[in-house]
């Protein structure tokens, strides 16, 4: 039964609802920010902890006291699958990851690793800014993750124990690779022997001989202190290392529209603000890792086009047919 009362008021009763409003209202305003944990597998002061600071700087000033950003640095929460693996329970929050790791969950971002698919910065920010970019974000979704947008570490390169001068020269070498199928596929192909190797083992595992050498971009190389087990580097370019910035989508979706507003133009600031770190650390990362013994072993590149073109041919069908590839490599 509802019964309707009706209260009497008078000025003591005005002023306590107006000391119970004005409490709730500050303990609104005193409320703590909400947290997101995210994990780098390098130092802060490199690109991928830089993103961050500047995601947090950006969201502050749109949304002050609402987000704060707590940003893990040094692999210390894990490599690139164990960080997504910490979204995807939700004890981390977000993270930026290589989509050679992230084809675990969405097998189709294979796509971008096939070998000589992409000319430069360029030609890859007008594929992912495209249609393409727009499939592969709502890809993501359905498994669970909220891609911001899609980020540029550079261009792969082969590092070694042993000088590599050519295609020939991988044949019979144990590879560190990414735990990726297409990658394992691509340097059977070539008759070498690809051994997954999280990341942040990789040092340990050349130093110890359980691989004989590896790829990655000149800023890892020289970032992970590789150049002291692998002193040669193949500049090859035979793969752009493309990214993701990410976050877990239950998280995503617990935020208010304006939170979620925030963040999304933060991420379209911070995007093209790590490319540009990115692509300028390269040479210079390139360049410290020669002063501290690093030798440069130029390389032909139609050589190593020509030795990885049976692939594409061999391997299309997984990564959506040749038609897409041609897509994007004819994108102007």
């Amino acid at each position: 039964m509802f019964v309707r009362r009706t209260l009497k008021t008078g000025p003591g009763l005005l002023l306590a609802v107006a000391m119970g409003l004005s409490l709730t209202w500050a303990g609104v305003a005193q409320a703590d920010p909400t947290q997101i944990t995210v994990g780098v597998i390098y130092g802060i002061d490199k690109p991928q902890g830089k993103i961050w600071t500047k995601m947090n700087e950006l969201v502050e000033k749109k949304i002050p006291g609402q987000i704060t950003f707590n940003i893990v640095p040094d692999g210390a929460l894990g490599g690139e699958k164990e960080e997504v693996e910490g979204v995807r329970l939700g004890s981390i929050q977000a993270g930026i990851s290589t989509l050679a790791n992230m084809s675990t969950w969405v097998p189709e971002t294979s796509l971008f690793d096939m070998p000589f698919i992409f000319r430069d910065q360029a030609h890859i920010d007008k594929v992912m800014a495209g249609p393409i970019g727009d499939e592969f974000k709502d890809l993501f979704a359905k498994q669970g993750f909220k891609a911001f947008g899609f980020i540029t570490y550079g261009a792969r390169h082969v590092i070694s124990k042993a000088k590599i001068t050519g295609p020939d020269d991988v044949k019979g070498l144990k590879m560190r690779v990414i735990q990726s199928p297409l990658h394992i596929a691509l340097w059977e192909s070539l008759g070498a022997s690809p051994t997954p190797v999280p990341i942040t083992e990789a040092y340990n595992a050349l130093e110890t001989g359980v691989v004989d050498y590896m790829d990655m971009t000149m800023s890892g190389y020289q970032a992970l202190k590789l150049y002291e087990v692998v002193p040669n580097f193949a500049r090859t370019s035979h793969i752009w290392a493309l990214g993701v910035m990410y976050m877990s989508m239950p998280f995503w979706e617990s935020l208010t529209p304006e939170q979620q507003a925030a963040l999304e133009e933060a991420a379209a600031e911070a995007i093209p603000y790590f490319n540009g770190l990115a692509a300028g650390e390269q040479e210079e990362s390139l360049a410290k890792a020669v002063e501290m013994g690093a030798t440069v072993v130029e390389q032909d590149t139609a050589e190593w086009q020509k030795a990885m073109a049976p692939f594409w041919a061999s391997y299309a069908d997984k990564v959506g047919g040749i038609e897409k590839i041609e897509t994007i490599v004819n994108t102007k």
